[in-house]
């Protein structure tokens, strides 16, 4: 005579944590910076629930400021703050950075070595506000202001409209400036972004910049942002998935500022791109494809690693979109440092061809 018996995972209520207001995380730490010297860097999230955790999404505020002693420096504070219920999310992105960097041109038609070192003030603006119509989806409008001023070169080196061959916002000691606003969906399931381990996620934003809002010249412009997370295992404790993350950014004609056009690793958070230098991409149209895996190492969780592997494709004056493709690895640790929100420090060290580098933040990159 035998018996079966049918054990059933039952997982834990989750408890309600609005008895711990706040939590945050800081990281120091310092970096290279375009052109010579290094700069310090200090990442600080917060992490709080302005409603029950059973059926509010945790709010989040990242200031990351940084600077170095030649009167470079950089301001920037971001937002994803949930209300009650999640009936309203308001999503802020500002920004004053003052601050050199390395660009390519347009598309994919220069090599690695062929960059010019450009400088520039930079201000952003960006307010969104999104209203509840079913579980996981919002509908939302926002406000965008970009403005690049005091754009130069080094004497010695050619203009950037010169290296380019685009001709807005590219002259020397010019400001170009990028005024309007925004029509937005939100679909978020995933209950956090600092360290997502379920759910999806995906914006779609449009974005006109008429002239009567202050902007040079009327531009307009498309971001699709998709990501989703598949767990490996049933044990909401163990971090054991799958993480995948696409993006679709493109403008309508060719009147935006350069600065203003699609670019690797100026996506919402500017995150994408491991692997590659920061800008190395820029063009009317960018596709954006990454897959990572995320795995416990130790079983409470301190300790973690990652598999990482992004793809990427622009459109040039030669190329059209998805004619060529660009590839970056790598792979990284995590170390916990925070469970209510789990957040935790990356390290990773991704490579091209043609570029290697580590990389260093609070949080998952997406």
């Amino acid at each position: 005579m035998s018996s079966k018996r049918c054990l059933i995972y039952i997982p834990p209520e989750p408890r309600d944590t609005t008895d711990k207001p706040f939590s945050f995380s800081v990281l120091p730490l310092t970096t290279d910076v375009p052109g010579g010297g290094r700069a310090l860097v200090t990442t600080v999230t917060g992490s709080f629930y302005l409603g029950s955790r059973k059926n509010t999404n945790l709010s989040e505020v990242w200031f990351v400021p940084y600077f170095d002693f030649e009167g470079r420096y950089g301001l920037p504070v971001r937002s994803y703050i949930w209300l009650d219920r999640n009936k309203w999310a308001l999503r802020g992105d500002m920004r004053i950075l003052k601050y050199p960097e390395y660009t390519y041109g347009l598309g994919k038609l220069k090599t690695d070595d062929d960059k010019l070192l450009v400088d520039r003030s930079y201000l952003r603006v960006y307010q969104q506000i999104f209203r509840q119509v079913s579980p996981g989806l919002l509908l939302g409008v926002g406000y965008h202001l970009d403005v690049n001023s005091k754009i130069k070169t080094n004497s010695q080196d050619p203009t950037l409209t010169q290296f380019s061959g685009y001709n807005y916002g590219t002259t020397n000691g010019t400001t170009s400036t990028s005024s309007g606003i925004s029509f937005d969906l939100l679909y978020d399931t995933r209950g956090s972004s600092i360290n997502a381990s379920k759910g999806s996620y995906l914006n779609i934003t449009y974005r006109m910049n008429p002239e009567f809002m202050g902007s040079d010249r009327y531009w307009h412009s498309l971001y699709v942002d998709a990501k989703k997370y598949y767990r490996l295992t049933k044990s909401p404790e163990r971090q054991n998935l799958i993480a995948l993350w696409s993006y679709y950014w493109t403008t309508f004609n060719s009147n935006a500022p350069y600065f203003d056009l699609p670019s690797i690793g100026w996506d919402d958070f500017n995150t994408s791109g491991r692997g590659f230098q920061q800008s190395r991409f820029r063009a009317k149209s960018l596709f954006y494809l990454e897959a990572e895996y995320r795995k416990d190492i130790t079983r409470d969780g301190l300790l973690g690693f990652t598999l990482f592997s992004n793809l990427n494709s622009t459109e040039d004056y030669k190329n059209p979109l998805f004619s060529k493709w660009s590839l970056g690895v790598g792979g990284g640790l995590r170390i916990k440092v925070d469970k209510l929100s789990g957040t935790n420090i990356s390290l990773d060290y991704g490579f091209s061809r043609g570029y290697h580098g580590f990389y260093i933040t609070l949080g998952e990159y997406f």
